[in-house]
């Protein structure tokens, strides 16, 4: 709101309110306000759910220091939510494509986890909401966030701009007023990123190639919609199996944020598409501030989340934060690089596929089940070894660093 309020203001010409257009000084103030909503209310959350004694009824799973963790207060995540959408809220364009669709997928996914949390903390069945609402809540997503991009037509891309040559052409300028940018038509497109191909991108219409695009291009859309499907589930699953020790899940999202925020910042910026050779995706540089909020939000969490964890953050902060990497990632058309800076979320999911696949497997061979791990998911598996929990979150954090700074050099690889 304050966005439009300072617009308002800039165009009465008062001292001060062109500060508020660039996307620095809003992406900055989001991380500081959405840090500060977190800190100071979480600690107020804290109380009010011990003195509510709702707390984390935990299964035993005969892991070392895991019956100290019952009672810890839950649902934790509702501050995250909080912490997200008020900075949203204040300083982003509400109206601008990207920004509603990442505002629907927090307050959709939220709803869905919170959900899952009151039946099991309320209703006292730990079992929560039935698996197959969930993945019905995900694969709606999917496809409403597969359906606005292959629809919309605020959603597009433009390539092989040349500020240079801009001179016989109208030019508009970015919000900071600095730098000229071609008013060239943005054209819809399936396109994306990929390492290692040639000039970096993929086209998901390419998959069927051998279909006439004029009359048969919904079909790449149908195909487009099913991966983007695919992917949100995967990765707000992934979310919520990696959140099983003090500061793990908030820790890995904020690393994988802050990759996306890099994204977003030269995908939307035209000098730096230009210099990379990548898209440049109008409007997408709103998502910088979202993204902000995002890294805040969860930074603030780890404060009271990190070990030995003071609440938790459960489904409603879990499955949340999930989608909203994913959904960033799509938009900013880096989904396929999900595998690299995700890489922890995705060592996970496939450490509990494996003890499955591999326990069933054996049981049909030999009559007897074995695990390929002592315990799935991968973090439990470390932790039956004797590895104290802190020292395994502290290297799951600096792997997750590593696949960052890997993710981010992709942009240079050809």
């Amino acid at each position: 709101m304050l966005y439009y309020l300072f617009h308002y203001l800039e165009g009465c010409d008062f001292p001060g309110a062109r500060l508020f257009g660039y996307i620095s000084f809003r992406s900055a103030m989001a991380v500081i306000l959405s840090l500060l909503i977190t800190m100071i209310f979480g600690k107020r959350l804290i109380e009010y759910l011990r003195r509510r004694q709702i707390g984390e009824s935990v299964r035993s799973l005969y892991l070392e220091g895991q019956n100290q963790k019952a009672g810890t207060p839950t649902m934790g995540g509702i501050i995250i939510i909080a912490s997200i959408l008020v900075p949203v809220l204040l300083l982003c364009d509400i109206f601008n494509i990207y920004v509603m669709l990442l505002i629907f997928t927090t307050i959709w996914l939220g709803v869905i986890g919170f959900a899952d949390d009151y039946i099991k903390v309320f209703k006292k069945n730990k079992d929560g909401l039935s698996s197959r609402a969930k993945l019905l809540g995900q694969i709606t997503l999917g496809i409403v966030i597969g359906f606005a991009i292959y629809t919309s037509d605020d959603i597009v891309i433009r390539e092989n701009l040349r500020v240079s040559e801009t001179s016989n052409v109208e030019q508009m300028f970015e919000e900071d007023g600095s730098t000229p940018v071609a008013q060239v038509a943005g054209v819809k497109s399936l396109k994306t990123t990929v390492p290692f191909l040639k000039n970096n991108e993929f086209d998901y219409s390419k998959i069927v190639w051998f279909l006439d695009m004029d009359k048969y291009g919904w079909v790449a859309g149908i195909i487009f919609i099913i991966i983007v499907t695919f992917i949100i589930t995967a990765v707000s699953n992934g979310a919520n199996i990696t959140d099983g020790l003090d500061g793990l899940a908030a820790g890995t999202s904020a690393v994988s944020a802050t990759t996306l925020l890099v994204f977003a910042y030269v995908s939307g910026n035209v000098v730096f598409s230009q210099y990379l050779n990548i898209m440049y995706i109008p409007g997408i540089g709103e998502l910088v501030i979202f993204t902000s909020a995002f890294i805040g939000a969860t930074l603030g969490f780890l404060w009271y989340n990190s070990y030995p964890a003071q609440i938790f953050m459960g489904d409603t902060g879990s499955l949340t934060i999930g989608g909203i990497i994913a959904v960033l990632a799509i938009l900013v058309r880096k989904e396929l690089l999900v595998p690299i800076f995700c890489g922890i979320f995705l060592m996970e999911n496939l450490s509990v596929i494996l003890q499955v696949w591999y326990f069933k497997r054996t049981l049909k061979k030999y009559g007897k089940g074995l695990h390929l791990f002592y315990m799935a998911p991968l973090h439990h598996h470390y932790q039956k070894k004797g590895l104290p929990e802190a020292k395994i979150v502290t290297r799951f954090l600096i792997i997750a660093l590593i696949l960052a700074v890997v993710s981010v050099l992709t942009l240079k690889i050809r």
